[in-house]
């Protein structure tokens, strides 16, 4: 299997992702994803800075199609977030649920680093 098809095939990046709609509309966030299999996150403020963090145990990720990543994993508020990122265009399509609710969500995403 090639490395961009692991589980884990967006360790050591990170990527900003700011969403249009969905729960977290209007807002941006940072995602480092760890070589362990975990993601950490956490909105970034008007001013450029990042609040306080929130880390994840587990992330899947994978590479769908040349230049697309799915990445999904539960968050500690119940809610699992799944979405597509196209690294060629720029975009991300996904879906924010838990046990009540389902969004889909749509936003642009840019590479940190």
């Amino acid at each position: 299997m090639p490395e961009t098809a692991t589980a884990t095939s967006l360790s050591g990046r990170t990527i900003r992702w700011t969403f249009e709609d969905g729960p977290t509309g209007g807002g941006t966030y940072e995602h480092t994803f760890a070589p362990d299999g975990g993601v950490t996150f956490s909105k970034v403020e008007e001013d450029g800075k990042s609040g306080k963090p929130t880390s994840v145990e587990k992330y899947a990720s994978f590479e769908v199609a040349p230049g697309v990543q799915m990445v999904s994993y539960l968050g500690d508020t119940g809610y699992t977030l799944t979405v597509a990122m196209n690294f060629d265009t720029g975009r991300l399509y996904g879906f924010a649920s838990n046990d009540k609710e389902w969004h889909p969500v749509t936003g642009s995403m840019e590479v940190v680093k």
